[in-house]
């Protein structure tokens, strides 16, 4: 993590995107990291929430493109497990999109909204407020309690 944040912006845009997919990655301590070091608020939090949303969107892509087959293959589920499935997603529709931003199980409701092709355009917009809210967030924190922050890694 420390070669992205010795990138600056294009770290946080990289690392971003990577922890957006299906990856395991902290995009949250990245900005962070980049706001400690002085970045500057408004664009830290917008690079990391497009870098983030395209992220997601490449999930919901990968879903998108997937196959009936190749699930039933590779993940071994049945016909059964997939109507159940899918009547969850459709009960919420693209609104699950807003959760992607979730560790573990949002990726996997990119993948499953872009699998069942919920509404591509409203997925976008859902998941896009959410992950922005998600790095405002994390700037709110940020601005509020830098001080202390900074005072108990001293």
């Amino acid at each position: 993590m420390d070669s992205l944040i010795d990138l600056g912006y294009w770290g946080l845009f990289i690392g971003s995107f990577l922890a957006s997919t299906v990856i395991p990655f902290s995009a949250d301590l990245l900005l962070i990291g980049l706001l400690a070091l002085g970045g500057n608020i408004w664009l830290c939090v917008a690079i990391a929430t497009v870098g983030n949303w395209l992220g997601g969107l490449t999930s919901y892509w990968i879903g998108w493109i997937g196959k009936w087959e190749w699930i039933e293959r590779w993940l071994k589920v049945t016909p059964v497990q997939f109507e159940k499935q899918k009547k969850r997603i459709d009960k919420f529709g693209s609104l699950l999109a807003f959760f992607a931003w979730l560790p573990i199980v949002g990726d996997l409701f990119a993948i499953a909204l872009g699998f069942y092709k919920i509404n591509p355009k409203l997925s976008a917009l859902y998941m896009f407020i959410g992950r922005s809210l998600r790095f405002m967030f994390w700037a709110f924190l940020y601005i509020h309690y830098a001080d202390r922050f900074i005072d108990f890694i001293s």
